[in-house]
């Protein structure tokens, strides 16, 4: 199993070029509010960006509170997202420990699935797919082969 991880969060100048990647490749949108990955202020300017994304929880309390089965627990940690199962409730943002599922406007909930279509459009290499088995990095164009949300 793959999961991303952000190792280099020192290199990154808050570009949000990771956010538009997953918003526009994965969610098919184009909006930060519709991304799996969140890149934020640590405080100020001169303290640098943090990024907010799913930890990967196993067992994952989105899931576990989730009346739909929308998110589903992914083997080895994370969630798998079945869109057309959500209620849009929130439930899954409220159990959230890490504040990883964001809600837009329309209520709608989106996470980071890890499936790493992200991490070629940082430009500074901060972000990095993990295999959780070896804990080998894959950079690059390989690492955007990931999984897809469900519809």
């Amino acid at each position: 199993m793959r999961i991303l991880t952000t190792p280099q969060m020192e290199r990154c100048i808050g570009c949000h070029s990771c956010s538009f990647a997953c918003a526009r490749l994965v969610h098919k949108r184009l909006s930060w509010d519709t991304a799996g990955i969140r890149i934020r202020s640590s405080g100020g300017l001169s303290t640098g960006f943090e990024a907010r994304t799913c930890l990967a929880c196993d067992p994952a309390p989105c899931a576990k509170v989730c009346p739909t089965n929308a998110y589903s627990q992914r083997k080895g940690g994370g969630v798998m997202v079945r869109r057309k199962l959500c209620i849009r409730c929130g439930d899954c943002a409220r159990a959230c420990p890490v504040d990883a599922i964001y809600i837009d406007a329309a209520g709608e909930p989106f996470v980071c699935i890890h499936c790493g279509r992200c991490v070629p459009y940082c430009p500074h290499d901060c972000l990095e797919l993990m295999n959780s088995a070896g804990g080998e990095a894959e950079a690059g164009k390989e690492a955007a082969d990931g999984g897809e949300v469900a519809s």
